[in-house]
This record gives structure tokens, sequence and C-alpha cells, in this order.
């Protein structure tokens, strides 16, 4: 029974992390005129890039600590463009860290 629990505060955390990250990149857009790259990634929202494109007007941090990994100690993933037309992506692959799966191993997106 706690396991079940346990999983369901893992799903939960992801979600509020994603969305997190989500409000951050919107403000990151708002600052410099565009989203980091793909290259650049989250890391751009806790230290400016030094990779281009830099951004002249990057005035964070935008998170308050660096980008943690996802509850099952895995990366989150950050495409752009991203899913559904829309400019970024950002998931978590779940407990197996493999793309696909259902349970605890189903991805979590930010278009969801």
């Amino acid at each position: 029974m706690t396991v079940r629990y346990l999983d369901k505060a893992k799903t939960a955390s992801v979600r509020s992390q994603i969305e997190t990250f989500s409000m951050a990149l919107d403000a990151y857009y708002l600052d410099c005129g565009f989203y980091p790259s793909q290259d650049q990634g989250l890391r751009s929202l806790w230290e400016k890039p030094n990779n281009e494109p830099v951004p002249q007007f990057w005035n964070g941090p935008y998170i308050n600590k660096p980008v943690p990994k996802d509850p099952w100690g895995n990366d989150y993933v950050y495409t752009v463009p991203g899913t559904n037309g829309l400019p970024f992506s950002i998931r978590s692959l779940g407990a197996d860290g493999r793309e696909g799966g259902t349970g605890n191993d189903a991805d979590i997106g930010s278009w969801e």
C-alpha cells in the first residue's frame, strides 16, 4: 500500500516540476525573446548559456536551484520545438528511464 502512495507522490512531483520549468521558460522567453535551444537545455534556467544563441537580456536564474533529476533519478528531456506544435516540450521518461511504457514506466510530458 505504501509503495502505491510513493508512486503517486513521484508522479505528482514530476508534474509540479514540469510546471515550474514551463513557467520559468516563459519568463526566460519574455526576457530573452526566445526559448533556450535544445543544446542549452533546462540548465539555461539556472545559469546563463555561453553557447549560441547567447541571450543578451538573460536575467536569471529563473529557478531557485539547479535543475534536479526526476524522482526516479533520470534527467528531464527538453525538446525544441515541442510536441503538438508547442515551442518546447519537457518530459520525464518515468521509472524505467525509457520512452513509452505504462503505469510507473509511462512518460509524463508538459503537453499533457
